[in-house]
């Protein structure tokens, strides 16, 4: 099992930004959370298959089609902080 952290920067808070990555990470069959930071980014924790939370990253480099995505940081995270399915906070 592979976990990772992710940060997006840009328009990606009221775009359904965080319903569509928990929709992208269970089609995936990935772990973990998306949620909003009080300063307008979103954070990403998943866990699951290197080759899924690759596909995910690729994914959230565009995001939904109302977001706009200027930054995207990738972080090392714990599987264990994934804790179980995928949710949208």
């Amino acid at each position: 099992m592979s976990a990772a952290r992710f940060v997006v920067s840009g328009k990606v808070q009221g775009v359904f930004f965080r319903a569509s990555t928990r929709d992208r990470a269970q089609a995936l069959g990935l772990r973990g959370f998306a949620r909003n930071l009080a300063d307008g980014r979103v954070e990403v924790l998943v866990a699951g298959d290197e080759a899924a939370i690759d596909e995910l990253a690729a994914w959230l480099r565009e995001g939904p089609p109302q977001a706009r995505v200027d930054d995207l940081e990738r972080l090392p995270a714990r599987d264990e902080e994934a804790g179980e399915g995928f949710s949208a906070i």
